[in-house]
């Protein structure tokens, strides 16, 4: 077992009822699972020991692995037999293994579209047993009508992975509103980050612009390709857009995330049993971020509009990234 990184903060024993049965347990260690190292998961890891450390949870010791190279499983057995005293699943596939490897031990997930199709918790309302947590469902109609206002889209190109239900249902969610404004969806499959690139390169002659998830996992590679087809690129990640020649970005802060995270994880700390806690969304308005890059506006000849531009959270102009809020 592979153990990337453990930050003792504190040794201090934090007192936490049990969340079944009413026994009390010692909480000294929180494990967090990733199922992969994306900039998204570490704002959300991030955010969730800001928000515990202000909450006044300072005894904890966090326990962070990243499954690169390990089967998800087998961190999450890590987790189960060490017996830390509440894990966190970052993502779908690291908290499908983390539910599925621990049966007495709270488990909170986080940045999951899709929590239901990932078999998290049976519905929204919770259920989920020792399991509860946050979606971080899509604005997928806003993100895909934003781009409609910068470039004329009647085919609009998607890359996703075979093996993520959370990709899996972003790509269902953007078919459906592509069929409702018209706009011909033409997604492909892959199995493998490297094969992103390839895939994109095989439908550039077949759409007008593309749109991407939050798994960034491959993705300088398509865009890479499409801009060297003067094709723009729309993603549902502001986090990794920092980084990517993405056109537009408009999806959740993950750092805000992780502190509603956070807060989550206290209320089960203090007690709260999991299966009475339905599923969390983010609803405020500082939870959604836009993000423009005008310098790859200027290189594909788009013109933003000043309301839009007035609208941006975050912008890119000539290599500068400023932040507006």
């Amino acid at each position: 077992m592979k153990q990337t990184l453990t930050t003792a903060l504190v040794l201090v024993l934090v007192a936490a009822a049990g969340f079944a049965g009413g026994r009390s347990a010692q909480v000294t260690r929180i494990g967090i699972l990733m199922a992969g190292s994306l900039p998204a998961f570490d704002e959300v890891e991030r955010g969730i020991q800001d928000e515990l450390a202000a909450l006044g949870h300072t005894g904890i010791a966090y326990d962070r692995q990243i499954a690169d190279g390990d089967p998800p499983a087998a961190v999450g057995a890590w987790f189960q037999a060490d017996r830390v005293g509440l894990a966190v699943g970052i993502g779908a596939p690291a908290s499908r293994a983390l539910a599925a490897a621990m049966s007495d031990i709270p488990v909170v997930f986080t940045a999951v579209i899709d929590p239901v199709g990932a078999g998290l918790v049976p519905s929204l309302a919770g259920g989920g047993g020792n399991v509860a947590g946050l979606s971080s469902r899509a604005p997928v109609r806003q993100q895909i009508e934003l781009l409609t206002q910068l470039a004329t889209v009647r085919r609009l190109g998607h890359v996703h992975s075979s093996v993520d239900t959370d990709a899996a249902a972003l790509a269902r969610m953007a078919a459906q509103v592509c069929d409702e404004l018209g706009i011909e969806f033409v997604a492909v499959s892959v199995t493998d980050a490297e094969e992103v690139g390839q895939a994109a390169r095989s439908i550039l002659d077949r759409v007008d612009a593309f749109y991407v998830g939050t798994d960034s996992t491959g993705l300088a590679s398509l865009i890479e390709a499409a801009l060297e087809a003067g094709l723009p690129v729309v993603s549902a990640d502001p986090t990794a857009a920092r980084t990517l020649d993405v056109l537009l970005a408009y999806g959740f802060d993950h750092y805000e995330m992780g502190r509603a995270t956070g807060w989550l994880i206290a209320r089960v700390l203090a007690g709260e049993n999991p299966d009475s806690i339905p599923v969390q969304f983010p609803t405020g308005a500082g939870d959604l971020v836009l993000h423009l890059n005008l310098d790859v506006a200027g290189r594909l000849g788009i013109v933003v509009s000043p309301a839009l531009l007035e609208a941006a959270d975050r912008v890119i102009e000539n290599g500068v990234l400023t932040e507006r809020r």
